[in-house]
């Protein structure tokens, strides 16, 4: 039963709920985890109550997990019991789990003087790969996609005639991103001469709509987290930029260098996709100096 009833959660979250891909594995994980210990104790979903999920807990503590591992586990506890007692009419034992307090953690970001020793390098590779990594590189920072976003991006996302890019984000959520429009030259020259590279199967040219496609068993994807997470790191490698790297660390830098030009939390909040104003709050606290500088420069009495 509990089997059954899992199967059913998992699609909920697929074509419902439409979690990204991320959460989707974690949760996918975190309840198989509680499924397992449920059966080992030979207890039914219908049948726990918060004292079971409380003792679950307990033993996932024993096992040293971070304040931050242990709210997500709370949190797909929650999600399941949710889905549970509004679809399945049982009660929803999770509602009065608490989280764990979390150790508050700035975005670490790249200076602007990073980001342009790493666009620097990219402009230096003109092979084809060369090309098509730093077409990924501007596009990933001046927009400020999240990397499941932008290797998801299909040619009927970009809109050369207004400029602007259509993201498909967290929740199914969309939203249309301005490009620079150097950028934007930048990937239609891309698309015109390199793209099709990357689609050629025994001098075959296949079929696809995505950006950044690559063929793998004679089959065309769309290009991997993981490989451009390795092209990142290798091109900060090759820059000089000495702190480590990722994806996300690029979508926080954009939104530190935004705000630091005077953008507001409200446009930066539409622009990076986020539901709630309180997400993009975090990086008010940033660039202390910076805000001492407009502080002296345009408060009258300073």
């Amino acid at each position: 039963m509990n089997s059954a009833i899992l199967n059913k959660f998992i699609t909920y979250l697929l074509t419902e709920k439409r979690v990204s891909s991320n959460t989707f594995d974690a949760y996918k994980r975190d309840i198989e985890q509680f499924v397992n210990y449920l059966t080992e104790k030979k207890i039914d979903l219908e049948r726990t109550k918060l004292a079971t999920l409380k003792q679950y807990l307990q033993c996932l503590k024993k096992q040293d997990l971070k304040a931050r591992s242990m709210s997500r586990k709370i949190s797909s506890l929650k999600a399941l019991y949710a889905y549970l007692s509004k679809h399945l009419g049982f009660e929803n034992v999770a509602s009065e789990l608490a989280f764990p307090k979390l150790e508050k953690r700035l975005p670490s970001y790249l200076t602007e003087a990073e980001v342009q020793q790493l666009l620097a390098v990219s402009d230096n590779d003109t092979s084809t790969n060369g090309f098509r990594n730093k077409i990924m590189l501007y596009l990933l920072y001046v927009s400020g996609m999240r990397i499941s976003e932008m290797i998801s991006l299909k040619l009927s996302d970009i809109h050369f005639d207004t400029g602007f890019v259509a993201v498909q984000g967290k929740g199914g959520r969309g939203r249309m991103i301005p490009i620079p429009g150097n950028v934007m030259e930048m990937l239609k020259k891309y698309l015109e001469t390199v793209h099709k590279q990357f689609i050629m199967v025994d001098e075959n040219k296949r079929k696809t709509d995505f950006v950044f496609p690559i063929c793998y068993g004679g089959k065309v994807r769309p290009i991997t987290r993981q490989a451009f997470w390795t092209i990142l790191k290798e091109l900060a490698k090759k820059s000089g930029v000495e702190r480590p790297i990722s994806p996300h660390k690029l979508r926080h830098s954009l939104a530190t260098h935004m705000l630091k030009n005077g953008a507001d939390l409200r446009s930066l909040q539409l622009f990076l996709g986020h539901e709630n104003l309180s997400t993009v709050q975090v990086y008010t606290h940033l660039e202390t100096s910076h805000l001492r500088k407009v502080y002296d420069k345009k408060h009258p009495r300073s």
